[in-house]
């Protein structure tokens, strides 16, 4: 019995070494949430389990009953709306953006400014639970993916251009927002 009590202990021991394993980022790529190298993964999947909303899981008939054709491109397959496009870019009424697919509450109008990019910009998320930030390699760049943390909806990117406070801007796409008029 005690061998493999010291059997089990070992392995767990072992499975936890492995899990503190973390990546090196290839020079040059920097995260926009400080501008040095990205989060090891592990730290990263850590910080996205915990305190988190509850999770939307649907299969791609679901959401292409319930989004249009192109929230679903954006949202479902990240795709990107036309820049100058979007309904929110110009926007300047007071509320809160939430998800556009499940209606988690994302940005407040506090924080959205003009970036001058052709969409919606935000320098701060108004709760950090509520979205997900994820290396995105695609289209040869390295960018940071913003995703919705209920349904894991597509939004847009993050980069390190913003006004202060923080040096963010939250680049969205309008069709993966809501807007409630406060």
């Amino acid at each position: 019995m005690k061998a493999f009590i010291y059997g089990i202990a070992a392995l767990l021991l072992s499975v936890t070494a492995c899990a503190q394993h973390t990546e090196k980022a290839p020079l040059g790529e920097t995260t926009a949430e400080s501008g040095q190298a990205p989060v090891p993964t592990q730290k990263v999947n850590n910080l996205n389990i915990a305190g988190q909303p509850a999770k939307i899981v649907k299969t791609d008939a679901e959401w292409k009953a319930i989004l249009t054709p192109e929230q679903y491109y954006v949202m479902r397959e990240k795709g990107t709306e036309r820049a100058f496009s979007g309904k929110y870019n110009h926007n300047v009424d007071k509320g809160i953006y939430k998800c556009a697919a499940c209606g988690l509450e994302l940005f407040s109008s506090e924080t959205k400014f003009d970036s001058g990019t052709g969409w919606p910009s935000f320098y701060k998320p108004l709760n950090n639970k509520n979205v997900k930030e994820k290396r995105d390699t695609s289209d040869g760049m390295v960018r940071t993916e913003v995703l919705c943390n209920r349904c894991n909806g597509h939004l847009g990117h993050v980069f390190d251009d913003g006004p202060k406070p923080t040096g963010l801007r939250y680049c969205l796409n309008s069709v993966s927002l809501a807007f409630e008029k406060k």
